[in-house]
């Protein structure tokens, strides 16, 4: 029997190049013929942490080539025990004749692939002279979508802020060899700004972005707030700005930066501008103005994990 091939999260972190994976993703949401089922996510209690946990299946298919699942769980108290929030596998199959071709570590591929989405999003929504960069959260995406969006913009300068500001540091301390700047902050309200970009990628329940605060020329990428009950940023922050998400598919159903503003009627569905299959296709249009605030919402879809699968398989193979 043939070993299954396993690329671990060490190989997908040493092989991840953020220019090269931006532009595959681009190409995949070109991609027409790739079939995308909705995710099923599934909230299951966790008694010793009195907070549910969540599981998540998301399956894609690429008929004729390859198929895919991604399986999650979304452990939001694991910090308390050293250990990410987000775990799991990606089972990538040949769709032809239906045999396994790897097993994935998920936590780098998710890490990658969500952090290249939002410098994808990042390349239509933000200014091309973007230098400045504000991360909120300093979870295992940070210092991911920090590289990311420093892919695709000129950015010289990042400010970090976190809950714990010796984990902001340990993000800056971790990019030293970049070629920009990074130093921690402890006030997201004076930082701001500060910054033309600002990526926010928290388990936050309650916003930590206001609209008053936000500037002309700036974009707004949120990562976090996964959850229907989960918020990063206030009404004001979207009805401030041009809305745009990565999908329709979930971005209207599973986050609420979108939800509540939706059941509320602070917006309406006709007021998001795109997703980024209309974005990358060209269908429609992304920043139209210098001084305009677009605000993008990433709640993750199965197309960016078969894309990705296909761009380190290829990669690992090619090592060997």
């Amino acid at each position: 029997m043939t070993t299954i091939p396993f690329i671990s999260d060490s190989f997908i972190a040493e092989n991840c190049d953020y220019k090269t994976l931006v532009e595959v993703l681009l190409k995949g949401f070109s991609n027409t013929e790739i079939e995308v089922p909705m995710r099923h996510h599934h909230d299951f209690p966790n008694p010793e942490e009195k907070v549910d946990s969540t599981l998540l299946l998301m399956p894609a298919f690429h008929p004729g080539n390859d198929l895919g699942v991604k399986i999650v769980t979304v452990s939001p108290n694991n910090g308390n025990h050293n250990l990410p929030s987000i775990q799991g596998i990606y089972v990538y199959l040949d769709a032809h004749l239906g045999h396994v071709k790897a097993i994935l570590e998920a936590k780098a591929l998710t890490a990658a692939r969500t952090a290249a989405v939002s410098a994808l999003a990042s390349s239509y929504l933000s200014r091309t002279d973007a230098s400045t960069l504000f991360m909120i959260g300093t979870g295992a995406l940070a210092t991911n979508l920090i590289r990311a969006h420093a892919s695709v913009r000129p950015i010289t300068k990042v400010y970090v802020w976190g809950r714990n500001p010796a984990k902001a540091k340990l993000v800056c301390d971790s990019l030293k060899e970049y070629p920009f700047t990074c130093e921690t902050v402890d006030s997201i309200e004076n930082t701001i700004p500060k910054a033309v970009i600002i990526s926010c990628a928290t388990l936050s329940k309650t916003p930590l972005v206001f609209g008053e605060w936000l500037q002309e020329g700036q974009h707004l990428d949120l990562v976090g707030a996964y959850k229907k009950d989960m918020r990063e940023a206030d009404d004001t922050a979207i009805s401030r700005a041009s809305v745009f998400i990565d999908t329709y598919q979930g971005g209207l159903k599973e986050s609420g930066d979108i939800v509540i503003p939706l059941q509320t009627n602070v917006i309406k569905v006709s007021d998001i501008k795109a997703d980024l299959f209309e974005l990358c296709s060209g269908t429609k249009k992304g920043r139209t103005t210098d001084r305009e605030i677009t605000f993008f919402k990433s709640v993750g879809h199965a197309l960016e994990d078969l894309v990705a699968a296909a761009h380190f398989y290829e990669k690992y193979s090619n090592a060997k």
